[in-house]
């Protein structure tokens, strides 16, 4: 029987993260991973940009108060910038004009953002079509995150702390027995006081193993595809482009375009393959939005994102069940709030005082859902 102060069950940004922050606070922490590497499902197959506009109110502050750590990652966690600064730009129409104003009037930080005119934008993205783009809103700030240094940064500070992270490690089994949790891995028993729930789709899951009450936590599919960058020369420092009612973007990406639909379909948990009606969707959008014509494709793939109710992270421990602690239902917004929402994973599993405003706390708590 292995012995710690805190078991992670889901080996995603979520649990990595937790796991690195609990981990130099002192910690003694496993990390259990069902697949045969951390981030296989949502973390390694997200689009990965750093937007303060992007979410709901709760969502933009958890991810406003990452940016130091995105932008000066602590001593030695990785040798490399975690974000790229090439700005992200959401577009609007003539008739779609206003709705610019209205979402830098709700930004966590309107003075991140400026209003720009079709000029401006063609100048930053050349192959919008200019009825599209009647008008833009800018956010130089944002930024494509290096998913796999973040990733490796996180997996090395837990070695380096004496985290366990096992890979293949689907839980089989939990029980609690005398002030602890005892959890059947894969055939290896461990046992802590505290259960952290990091599992992302399947969190629900690890709920009723563990006699809590599932939360309706909803996969969602999220389809990519990878096609040629339509201009000699090089890749083009394009912005991350978007739509301003979020139903398709594109970006320069690995020397291929990145383009998605924007969908979000229900899904079971499980891996996920891209739908061929999504992946057309997501052509014929982008041909709309630009005057590229799509010839081929290099690539399409599919995700999962998975949201609570009311589209905000749960995070906090369960009224009812000792020792059990939420991390879950980041939706398409977990890498980028992954550093503010780690720190108070640890805080609060620590009994600490939380860094974030009361509100704050509350507006995640799990305590939200109750009744």
């Amino acid at each position: 029987m292995e012995h710690h102060d805190v078991i992670i069950v889901g080996g995603g940004i979520a649990g990595v993260s937790a796991a690195y922050e609990l981990g130099r606070a002192g910690a003694s922490v496993a990390l259990l991973e069902q697949e045969s590497q951390p981030g296989y499902h949502a973390t390694g197959r997200s689009a990965a940009h750093f937007v303060q506009t992007y979410g709901n109110p709760i969502v933009q502050s958890l991810t406003t108060r990452s940016d130091v750590f995105f932008k000066a990652p602590p001593s030695g966690f990785c040798d490399v910038g975690l974000v790229a600064d090439d700005g992200a730009l959401f577009v609007a129409s003539e008739e779609r004009a206003h709705v610019l104003s209205e979402l830098r009037s709700a930004s966590f930080r309107p003075e991140a953002v400026v209003i720009i005119d079709r000029y401006e934008a063609l100048e930053l993205v050349p192959v919008l079509r200019p009825s599209q783009a009647a008008a833009a809103l800018y956010e130089p700030g944002a930024g494509s995150i290096d998913v796999h240094a973040l990733m490796q940064g996180y997996v090395r500070g837990i070695r380096r702390s004496g985290g366990r992270l096992s890979k293949g490690a689907r839980v089989c089994a939990i029980g609690r027995r005398s002030g602890r949790w005892v959890i059947d891995a894969a055939g290896t028993a461990l046992t802590a006081p505290i259960l952290v729930n990091a599992a992302g789709a399947w969190a629900d899951n690890v709920a009723r193993l563990a006699g809590a009450r599932p939360l309706g936590l909803k996969p969602m599919r999220r389809t990519m595809a990878t096609l040629p960058i339509p201009l000699q020369g090089g890749v083009p420092r394009w912005p991350l482009a978007m739509d301003v009612d979020e139903t398709c973007y594109f970006k320069p990406d690995a020397g291929r375009l990145l383009v998605s639909p924007a969908d979000e379909s229900p899904a079971e948990a499980g891996d996920c393959y891209p739908d061929e009606m999504d992946v057309a969707i997501a052509i014929d959008r982008l041909e709309r939005l630009t005057t590229i014509e799509v010839a081929r494709l290099d690539a399409s793939w599919a995700g999962l994102r998975t949201f609570a109710l009311d589209r905000t992270p749960v995070v906090g421990f369960d009224e009812t069940v000792e020792g059990f602690f939420w991390l879950a239902g980041q939706g398409g917004y977990g890498i980028q709030t992954a550093p503010t929402l780690a720190t108070l994973t640890a805080q609060l599993v620590q009994d600490l005082p939380a860094a974030l405003p009361a509100e704050t706390v509350e507006s995640l708590s799990p305590a939200r859902f109750s009744g």
